[in-house]
């Protein structure tokens, strides 16, 4: 079948390349094998609109075509298909490669590769992978929510989505309506940066806290995209990253290394706790509730009272 589908896309793409003017659906049938084999109208016009957009998926540009009879034709102009001379040197060729292997834990894979084999097949000059035969390292982003690929496919068409997200002070999910800008990776965690249209005002999501399935939504964007969105940078702030005070917290013995990473001072208490002092700024009481009774708040007063509250406001949920 793998095969069958291969030659048929193959077969189409060499009609739409070898062709001076546009081909209708007529034509194209009556010159393709498989197509003429399909049982009806309707199972050729599924299959064929099938091919056509996987070719697209593929690269290939497929223009449509409408003459004067009202008639669709389609065809791909050889110049629309042709890469441009590839002038890349050696270093930036194994940077390419390089950021190719970031991906191999997404669906992005394949896209990656695929990419570099046609800069390669255009000219582009082999490169020595450092990485891989003098570094036990391998550049990695794991990639394991559900979220990510249609959140990062609406990022790229300007499509608004909406979503079930989970606040951390919260049990339960709340649809949100968002203009999504960004992904960015912090941390070990995936952010989306966007316009929030319930809230009327940019808002950072963490991927893992986003339930169920993520689905677009027509229309353009309401809100202007900023020429520059800086999503750690709002990250930061809210989880305290730039904070100016600290804060001090006992900690579960060998629990909440995040915190352990980010504390100015550890000390051992010896009754199975160990104090920690942290820096505290915005946001950091919604990210100490997510350890649980692993962290107590010593001091200051109003981040205690702040961690209460929270973690009241889920017991009642």
């Amino acid at each position: 079948m793998a095969i069958a589908k291969a030659e048929r896309l193959m077969n189409l793409a060499l009609c739409l390349l070898g062709t001076r003017r546009p081909l209708s659906k007529r034509e194209l049938r009556g010159s393709i094998e498989a197509y003429l084999e399909a049982g009806s109208d309707d199972s050729f016009n599924r299959m064929f609109e099938r091919d056509k957009d996987d070719l697209r998926e593929l690269g290939l540009v497929i223009e449509t075509v409408e003459n004067l009879d009202g008639d669709t034709g389609y065809l791909a102009r050889r110049d629309s298909n042709r890469l441009p001379p590839i002038t890349l040197d050696a270093e930036e060729a194994a940077a390419l490669g390089l950021a190719a292997k970031v991906w191999q834990q997404a669906r992005l894979a394949g896209a990656a590769s695929g990419a570099l084999q046609k800069l390669r097949a255009a000219g582009m000059p082999e490169a020595e992978d450092a990485y891989e035969v003098h570094s036990a390292l391998e550049p990695r982003i794991p990639v394991h929510e559900a979220a990510f690929e249609p959140l990062m496919l609406a990022c790229r068409d300007r499509r608004p989505v909406t979503f079930d997200y989970r606040k951390a002070n919260s049990a339960a999910p709340v649809q949100r309506q968002v203009e999504p800008w960004t992904l960015e990776c912090w941390r070990g965690h995936w952010y989306l940066a966007g316009w929030d249209r319930g809230r009327g005002a940019e808002r950072v999501f963490r991927l893992s806290r986003i339930t169920g399935k993520v689905r677009s939504r027509a229309g353009a964007f309401t809100a202007e995209v900023p020429d520059v969105v800086t999503v750690r940078e709002t990250v930061e702030s809210w989880a305290g990253e730039t904070a100016t005070r600290t804060a001090r917290i006992r900690l579960r013995a060998g629990a909440g290394y995040p915190l352990r990473s980010r504390a100015i001072s550890v000390k051992e208490r010896g009754d199975g706790w160990d104090e920690l002092e942290i820096p505290y700024g915005h946001g950091l009481d919604a990210w100490l509730v997510e350890f649980g009774p692993d962290v107590v708040v010593e001091d200051p007063a109003d981040l205690r009272a702040d961690v209460v509250d929270r973690l009241r406001a889920v017991a009642k949920d």
